[in-house]
């Protein structure tokens, strides 16, 4: 009988436990408000760090198209850093004024070695006698060219003077550019530096003279013509005409 009973408790099953269900949108809306919170904790934890140790977003210190002002700086942020952003604008202008000089240095250079250039050239043909000098005043070279700025040109002349033994020539020199304007052709008497319409000269061999002139906007500068005069005397001596080098 004991023996009956035995075998028969394996008939019943043992305990069982019933769980509520929880559906997969559930599982995954769980994790996502984990992940924010988290996320929200590590933000607050930085932002109490950074401010603890004093940093200051450099970012926040310079508003789009407003100078940058010390006085400003220091009483609304940290001076300190303040003091940086002055130093490296300090340091900024000076590069870019030294920076300025170089390329007008560089420009000056540039002009004196290819003045250079071609005096050499001069001398070297008159030398070997490839050039051959005529007795008196001459017009060697003759130009006339843009000079890279906007409404900006620059001329150059070269004058030379043969023969045995000459003496030494004064005189004057005048420019004129023949320019269009409104559709309009006109011719302007140029002025040196001293606002003078004559270049003086003085020479015995060689003389060379480059300048520039400025005209305003929507004119067309088409040639130049240089006249050459002896000093004392009102009469044209030489003159010569080049057109605009394309």
């Amino acid at each position: 009988m004991k023996k009956k009973i035995e075998n028969s408790s394996d008939l019943f099953p043992g305990r069982v436990v019933v769980r509520p269900q929880v559906s997969w949108q559930s599982r995954l809306r769980n994790m996502l408000l984990v992940c924010l919170l988290l996320l929200l904790l590590s933000w607050v934890m930085f932002e109490m760090g950074r401010r603890s140790t004093g940093e200051v977003d450099a970012a926040s210190l310079i508003v789009p198209g407003e100078p940058y002002h010390m006085a400003t700086c220091s009483k609304t942020k940290r001076k300190n850093l303040c003091a940086q952003l002055a130093e490296l604008t300090r340091q900024f202008q000076i590069s870019q004024t030294t920076n300025d000089d170089l390329v007008k240095q560089t420009g000056l250079l540039s002009k004196e070695n290819n003045r250079l250039k071609q005096e050499l050239d001069f001398f070297e043909h008159v030398m070997t006698g490839n050039t051959k000098l005529e007795n008196g005043i001459a017009v060697h070279q003759f130009s006339l060219k843009k000079d890279g700025r906007p409404q900006l040109y620059r001329y150059t002349v070269s004058l030379v003077q043969g023969g045995q033994r000459p003496k030494d020539f004064k005189g004057t020199l005048k420019f004129f550019v023949n320019l269009r304007q409104n559709d309009q052709r006109r011719t302007v008497l140029l002025t040196n530096k001293e606002a003078k319409q004559n270049f003086p000269i003085h020479l015995k061999f060689y003389h060379r003279i480059e300048e520039s002139f400025k005209v305003p906007p929507d004119t067309i500068v088409e040639s130049i013509k240089v006249e050459v005069f002896k000093q004392g005397d009102s009469k044209v001596l030489l003159t010569q005409t080049v057109e605009l080098s394309k």
